[in-house]
């Protein structure tokens, strides 16, 4: 099925944007493993709508209930089940889209695969809502992980041509990343996010959308996690996070800036440190070499289009009846997915993490 993964960790995700519920069931979850509600809902916050005007006015408590693979604040080893209600909808907002296919939306392309039985209110089983279980899923990998010093953690690095400072892809730190997670719009230079909200606010005014792209750290990863070929680490993270809709693009490391290095640019150099560890002076490599972790932090980089749905008026068809047509969206959409997506790509990165430790020795 599309919407299972199935590695070390196996899972799940079902449920439609305007349905009575979504949720995750996990398989393969270590037992024993302690956590944290508050820190899990505090991890899922971070994806909920914005109370400024960046985001969506839909507003989900999204309280996972765990219906099973918990007790006492621990995992239990067994299939790890989380429900989470869809409480505000807007169904009506849809009634016209069985017939007409909204540009740079899944609606086209679901209505052929599935036979028109699709659910096209909020975009169905396509949707962005769906990223609230796969949140769920990462908010527990990264528990599982940072109890062994792994930390993972992205920001905001461009939104529309406006851009963010780097992260260090050699020296951040834990502190770094838990303090980008306390910010409700993470960037690392707060002038610039400032700039970034007023473009978001901008496209929202002119009933337009804009896209950006998201970079992310993982620190403290062991060398030799990861396989060649089709089961390396740069494998996974990408099938998880192409998982979230919007994803456009994703690079590793300097990623598509390697087309204009040479060679002894783009070679990291090794070298044994003060501590006897073999690391490499830079990073270009993006801290993953043939699929395999070399201990080097891994950084990435993931592009969102701008959000599909805007309140323009728009050229499209009716599918049904092969006639072209002028379509005005109504709703309550994101002028900017790219602010409330971060915890997401944390979360694709966290999971991907996780299965691939599972192999490590004496986990």
């Amino acid at each position: 099925m599309s919407s299972t993964w199935d590695h070390n960790i196996k899972f799940s995700v079902f449920g439609e944007s305007h349905g009575p519920a979504i949720g995750i069931c996990m398989d393969n979850v270590p037992p024993g493993e302690s956590i944290d509600m508050d820190k899990l809902m505090a991890f899922m916050a971070r994806r909920a709508p914005k109370k400024d005007k960046t985001s969506t006015q839909r507003r989900e408590k999204d309280m996972p209930q765990i219906m099973s693979g918990f007790l006492n604040g621990k995992t239990t080893g067994t299939p790890l089940c989380a429900l989470i209600q869809n409480t505000d909808q807007h169904s009506g907002d849809y009634s016209n889209l069985s017939r007409l296919a909204r540009p740079g939306h899944a609606d086209y392309t679901g209505a052929l695969r599935y036979r028109g039985f699709n659910d096209v209110r909020g975009g169905g089983h396509f949707s962005g809502r769906l990223t609230a279980p796969l949140c769920f899923a990462g908010a527990v990998a990264a528990q599982i992980l940072e109890k062994r010093g792994i930390y993972v953690g992205a920001h905001i690095a461009e939104i529309h041509g406006i851009k963010d400072r780097r992260l260090d892809p050699i020296n951040t730190t834990r502190d770094q990343i838990i303090e980008l997670r306390g910010k409700e719009f993470p960037t690392i230079d707060d002038a610039k996010g400032a700039g970034m909200k007023a473009d978001i606010e901008k496209a929202r005014m002119c009933r337009d959308s804009v896209g950006g792209i998201i970079e992310c750290i993982a620190i403290n990863v062991p060398a030799g996690i990861g396989s060649p070929i089709f089961d390396g680490l740069e494998n996974s993270i990408a099938q998880l996070i192409f998982g979230i809709p919007a994803v456009k693009g994703l690079e590793f490391g300097v990623g598509f800036n390697v087309a204009n290095m040479l060679g002894s640019e783009n070679n990291d150099e090794f070298y044994v440190d003060e501590r006897g560890h073999v690391v490499t002076r830079t990073n270009n490599h993006g801290g993953i070499l043939g699929g395999i972790s070399s201990g080097m932090p891994i950084t990435l980089r993931v592009a969102f289009k701008p959000t599909p749905s805007i309140s323009r008026p728009q050229e499209t068809v009716d599918y049904s009846a092969l006639k072209n047509e002028t379509l005005t969206i109504k709703g309550r959409h994101d002028p900017c997915v790219v602010p409330r997506a971060v915890p997401c790509v944390e979360a694709a990165v966290n999971i991907a993490l996780l299965d691939h430790m599972l192999d490590y020795p004496n986990f």
